[in-house]
């Protein structure tokens, strides 16, 4: 039987980029000043533009933020040494290189990650994995983000002598959803153009943070009662887990490196993305754990103001406002491209507001109406159990594929597809997927403690385990030839 991972077509790539015409400087159909008219439609050679290095800014602004800051304290909270937290976020930061890996693919294929993932899963299978891991799950992350901006806000609008009453509540977080989609709307040229002023207008902002942190800060800090043994374990894995959860929530990374030329080193995707990502998630989570043992991080804003300068609150908060724009912007971005690959007819740029009007609506009824959005954070804690095996299953394909994907071929999706396999579904991709969410179910602790993590005292090994499972059964499948694409 054929191996579902299919051989290249020798000389068609070159073919196709022989025929094509010099590429221009800039793409005239990706410019900041004009909506992007691309949605998951494949980019041709000739539209391609840019260097690699342009994604440290990317990932950088996405990371420079308030929620990284929370994540450090936390470390603290959950009865963890300084250094034991420093250690953890090193380990954590560390899976940005999944999130560079997967942004490779974007070049290779000249199409977003909720199209490349057809390979993965099948035309038909593709479309629930966008529906849940690329939709659903980015709508509530857009809320929770732009709860935490809008809060904030508040505090930010009360400075003015402002009551931050329903009404004014109501407008602070359109407001700030609008500039989010805005950014969102214009797309991928926009994104290029925008994110190095903000991340070096946010690293000038943390920077006054760190230094005033750090001159405050305990070095020597160790809880009243240290922990130790299974306890201990239970907590730094916790932790690893914690930290990790940001890059493994992009799983889209091939969205905003599609644009670069398929010549791209690979080398270099990966390098950039990952100190886009990594450097600025240790330096910001570090902050967080070096406030934290000196000020109560149950409450940042508050807390922070003890060590900060007086005049340094309304910049901080602007800052932080300003970091969840930018993180938000690039959630909504690739979930108007999920909401595409699931089905839905609609431009690009409608299917952002789209995803915008459901995490307002979300943001809204949990800040104003009852603890909806506390429902939803915790319901997230449990989110690397499908983001880890899908990521998982991702990067196998990539590396199973040398990288080589045929973006036109991607845009197939009709029986006669080389990606329909068995009813337009990859069994390889699906059953992967699903063992791995189930081992990780099983190994989980947050809501609920699965019969792994209760035998082992607590200790939550869903991450390890699911990203292993997953992996193995997809490489499993698919190499030994047991399910194969249908014949076109």
């Amino acid at each position: 039987m054929a191996s579902t991972i299919p051989d290249p077509q020798p000389g068609a790539g070159a073919a196709r980029q022989e025929a094509s015409p010099p590429p221009p400087p800039q793409s005239p159909s990706d410019r900041a000043g004009r909506v992007e008219a691309h949605g998951i439609d494949h980019i041709p050679d000739h539209e391609r533009h840019g260097r690699p290095r342009q994604l440290f800014s990317v990932w950088a602004a996405a990371n420079v933020n308030y929620l990284s800051l929370v994540t450090g304290g936390a470390l603290i909270l959950m009865g963890l040494t300084l250094w034991q937290a420093l250690a953890v976020i090193v380990v954590g930061n560390l899976f940005w290189l999944l999130t560079g890996l997967l942004s490779i693919s974007g070049p290779a294929a000249g199409a977003p990650s909720e199209v490349i993932t057809r390979a993965l899963y099948g035309v038909r299978g593709n479309r629930v994995n966008n529906a849940v891991v690329g939709w659903l799950i980015s709508v509530c992350y857009f809320a929770l983000n732009l709860a935490a901006a809008a809060t904030a806000a508040f505090a930010l609008v009360e400075m003015t002598g402002i009551t931050a009453n329903t009404g004014v509540k109501i407008a602070v977080v359109m407001v700030i959803a609008a500039l989010t989609l805005a950014i969102g709307v214009y797309g991928h040229a926009m994104i290029m153009k925008l994110y190095l002023p903000i991340t070096l207008t946010l690293t000038a902002a943390f920077a006054v943070v760190a230094v005033g942190v750090f001159r405050h800060a305990d070095f020597s800090y160790v809880p009243s009662e240290p922990l130790t043994g299974t306890g201990l374990w239970a907590v730094l894995v916790a932790g690893v887990t914690l930290i990790a959860s940001a890059p493994l929530s992009y799983t889209t990374s091939a969205d905003f490196s599609r644009y670069l030329p398929r010549t791209t080193p690979g080398r270099a995707i990966v390098g950039w993305t990952f100190l886009g990502g990594f450097l600025p998630g240790v330096a910001v989570c570090a902050i967080g754990a070096c406030a934290a043992t000196v000020v109560d991080m149950t409450d940042p804003q508050a807390g922070l103001r003890q060590i900060l300068p007086d005049w340094f609150g309304p910049v901080l908060l602007l800052a932080l406002v300003l970091g969840t724009i930018a993180i938000n912007a690039l959630t909504a971005y690739s979930a108007g491209l999920a909401l595409q690959a699931v089905g839905i007819r609609i431009r690009r740029s409608l299917s952002v507001l789209a995803d915008g009007t459901a995490a307002v609506a979300l943001t809204l009824y949990g800040l104003l109406v009852s603890d909806f959005l506390d429902t939803v954070s915790n319901v997230l804690q449990l989110t690397v159990v499908l983001l880890g095996p899908a990521l998982a299953v991702y990067a196998t394909d990539i590396l199973l594929r040398r990288n080589r994907y045929d973006g036109p071929a991607l845009m197939d999706e009709t029986p006669g597809s080389p990606f329909w396999y068995t009813a337009g579904v990859n069994p390889a991709g699906a059953l992967a997927l699903t063992g791995g969410v189930t081992v990780a179910a099983l190994c989980v602790n947050t809501l609920y403690t699965g019969p792994v993590a209760q035998a082992l005292g607590g200790v939550d090994l869903a991450l390890p385990a699911g990203l292993a499972v997953a992996s193995s059964l997809y490489a499993l499948l698919a190499r030994g030839g047991r399910y194969r694409a249908r014949a076109a």
